[in-house]
């Protein structure tokens, strides 16, 4: 078990190279659960390496194990606000995420598309047979979020979790040559 006190016996802060893992409960605006990760694994994330949302990272800086809180943010500080000009046209073969292998894409459907940028959530608009209308806007983009946190771990980042900004889990690799 890794401890959350450092030699002093005080309770590490979350700061800038600390990976810290929380629960949450992400709800709209009217209060209404989005998703959450009660039941599951904690989210985790390498503080002050841009990995989470910019009003998360903020609200979470200076917190401990065991603090327990919730953050509401406006969408600039959270998924953006809508861009009416993200709307594309892509190959059907280029979408992934569906279902099962019998279902077919549908307007409202939640997708995967590989971009220069990396995996990108995209929300179906309207299909054809060989193309998509998809909008790339994140499905959460323009929405106040709010966000109840429970802080379970903090720990120091190992030199190479900085070195490649993001958290090493200890059963994978990122695929960086060490």
């Amino acid at each position: 078990m890794v401890s959350d006190e450092n030699l002093f016996g005080n309770k590490m802060k979350i700061t800038d190279k600390t990976v810290v893992q929380f629960h949450y409960v992400l709800k709209n605006e009217a209060g209404e659960e989005i998703e959450s990760s009660q039941g599951g694994e904690p989210l985790a994330y390498l503080h002050g390496a841009n990995n989470t949302l910019a009003g998360l990272e903020k609200a979470l800086t200076d917190k401990e194990v065991g603090d327990k809180f919730s953050v509401t943010l406006q969408p600039e500080d959270a998924y953006g606000d809508r861009q009416e000009d993200l709307i594309q046209r892509v190959p059907v073969k280029h979408l992934q995420g569906l279902p099962s292998k019998n279902a077919k894409w549908k307007a409202g459907m939640i997708g995967v598309v590989h971009t220069e940028q990396g995996q990108r959530q995209v929300t179906v608009l309207k299909t054809g047979k060989f193309m998509v209308t998809v909008d790339i806007n994140p499905p959460l983009a323009g929405k106040v979020l709010t966000f109840d946190i429970e802080v379970v771990d903090v720990r120091e980042a190992t030199e190479d979790e900085v070195k490649h900004g993001h958290v090493h889990s200890a059963d994978s690799s990122c695929g960086h040559d060490h």
